[in-house]
């Protein structure tokens, strides 16, 4: 993803979940993608999907985290 697609998007997760310790980032050796965290803590991934132009976030919920 281009740097400003990445900066709109950390602005809009930001706004969105009303917490500004959230944070996009572009990922190493990919740029279809960037990673999103809280402070350090990998939340998912968004997409981009070129045929739109939408994104998609995906995050993993794991079984130990629900306890």
């Amino acid at each position: 993803m281009k740097p400003e697609e990445i900066k709109k998007l950390d602005a809009y997760f930001k706004r969105t979940f009303h917490n500004p310790k959230l944070q996009v980032k572009a990922r190493p050796r990919k740029d279809d993608s960037a990673e999103v965290y809280i402070g350090d803590e990998f939340l998912g991934i968004v997409f981009k999907d070129e045929d739109d132009g939408d994104y998609n976030f995906s995050m993993a919920i794991l079984d130990i985290d629900l306890g």
